[in-house]
């Protein structure tokens, strides 16, 4: 290890004593995440300034940083399932009334889809207006392996028909689902655990001597994979420290100026989007500004991350506590928000692809057009969970049902991180904001003994 990676190594260690000292203080967790936000930027810049971009040092110093960022997303990952499972379980359990489970799902679905239907509109809408066109992108040595890996995987997932996908959800196997094996493990598991719930309802019903052990047994489970998320919450400072560090030390400025015109009309598209969710939110009274203040953290953590899937455990946590929605409706919408209708992934991204393309193919961007891209990337969101891959498989879906050529998914792989977190962060507002309209609209709220249990 030379001089200089052991000096940036001493300064990375030297900002998480930083940042221990700060929570030590019991500030709050947006304040924190705040901190080791600007922390990891002011670093990563740092590294990029002193050392050069793409320089060995840099790399050296980011494979140990990266033992911080990659190993707090792990951690996460690893508390996924066993949340899903015992929160959906639990949830079902405790249901009131255990017909509403059919309501709660239906609504948490149709509002993911109507968001996914808008965010296609806007992302047109901005492509347009940016006059953004496939014309003259460029072809590197990344951009011709990308479309060579992309082209070899067309064909398995345009075969993908929506019966096959609806199939692929049931759990066949629940024990190997926990493991993840499938790209619909996520909706497997809450499948089987709802059917799990509803299974310990009727024992409940039928043998009233067991309903006492029962409850028992769920608020046990319950309370002991809370502490665990409760415990590795806490490290989320250290971990946007360490992922914000990898993100902007490894930034390529020349990549970002010259598709610089794409990445500003993503932004805008995707912040105009979050305008919408708090739109939405706030036709079901709740103030659009106290909103993105309680999720912030969560949007945070998921633009460090750029997964969805690990954000699960915040989104749950941050909705049954800062905006009281119950936990079988934040179990549900932060599930299915995570593989279902994303906001960002596979709606503004497959929409503004799809307008760049056509033109280049002499396909008029009529109303026709318009009407089949949205109609394609909403039934499509549904597929995203059961092809895997987030925007550029949302991409193979809606370009080759439009009839379009997806090479232009791999000519804009140089700036797909920088603008894939801001696509995350939107697809988890988005379940968010299914779950918080979800609540309102059936007039449920979390208790102060859900709030409790979900801090405990």
């Amino acid at each position: 290890m030379s001089l200089p990676v052991i000096i940036n190594l001493i300064a990375f260690i030297g900002l998480i004593f930083f940042l221990n000292t700060q929570q030590r203080k019991e500030y709050t967790l947006s304040r924190l995440v705040l901190i080791g936000l600007i922390a990891g930027s002011v670093y990563g810049l740092a590294l990029q300034l002193i050392h050069g971009e793409g320089s060995a040092v840099i790399k050296t110093t980011l494979d140990w940083v990266n033992i911080v960022g990659s190993g707090y997303v792990g951690l996460l990952k690893m508390v996924i399932m066993p949340l899903v499972l015992v929160s959906m379980f639990s949830a079902v359990v405790k249901l009131d009334k255990s017909g509403s489970l059919g309501k709660i799902s239906g609504v948490t679905i149709g509002v993911l889809l109507f968001t996914t239907m808008i965010s296609a509109l806007i992302g047109i809408g901005v492509t347009q207006a940016f006059g953004l066109t496939a014309a003259g992108l460029t072809e590197g040595v990344r951009e011709t392996a990308r479309v060579a890996v992309l082209e070899s995987r067309i064909s398995s997932v345009s075969d993908l028909t929506i019966p096959q996908m609806l199939v692929s959800f049931i759990p066949t196997n629940p024990f190997a689902d926990l493991t993840g094996t499938r790209s619909t493990s996520i909706i497997a598991v809450v499948i089987f655990a709802i059917l799990a719930g509803i299974a310990a309802r009727k024992v409940s019903q039928e043998k009233e001597e067991l309903a006492a052990p029962i409850n028992t047994f769920v608020d046990v489970a319950q309370s002991i994979v809370m502490r665990l998320v409760k415990m590795i919450m806490a490290l989320t400072p250290y971990g946007i420290l360490a992922l914000l560090t990898k993100v902007v030390a490894t930034s390529n400025a020349a990549d970002i100026l010259n598709l610089l015109g794409f990445i500003v009309a993503s932004y805008v598209a995707i912040l105009l989007m979050f305008v919408v969710h708090g739109l939405l939110v706030s036709f079901v009274g709740v103030n659009p500004v106290n909103y993105f203040k309680k999720i912030w953290p969560v949007l945070t953590f998921a633009f460090s991350s750029r997964s969805s899937a690990a954000t699960i455990p915040l989104n749950v946590e941050a909705q049954i506590t800062k905006l009281r929605v119950p936990p079988a409706i934040a179990n549900l919408s932060a599930t299915f928000g995570a593989t279902i209708g994303q906001n960002g992934c596979a709606g503004i991204y497959p929409a503004m692809l799809a307008v760049m393309v056509a033109p280049t193919m002499g396909i008029p961007i009529d109303t026709h057009f318009i009407l089949s891209l949205v109609a394609i990337i909403t039934v499509s969101s549904f597929g995203i969970a059961g092809v895997g891959g987030g925007a550029t498989f949302a991409a193979l879906i809606v370009l080759p049902a439009m009839g379009l050529p997806v090479t232009i998914a791999a000519l804009l792989i140089s700036i797909e991180p920088l603008i894939d977190m801001a696509r995350t962060a939107l697809n988890v507002s988005g379940a968010m904001t299914a779950g918080t309209i979800t609540s309102r609209v059936l007039g449920e709220k979390s208790t102060d003994e859900q709030v409790e249990n979900a801090q405990a």
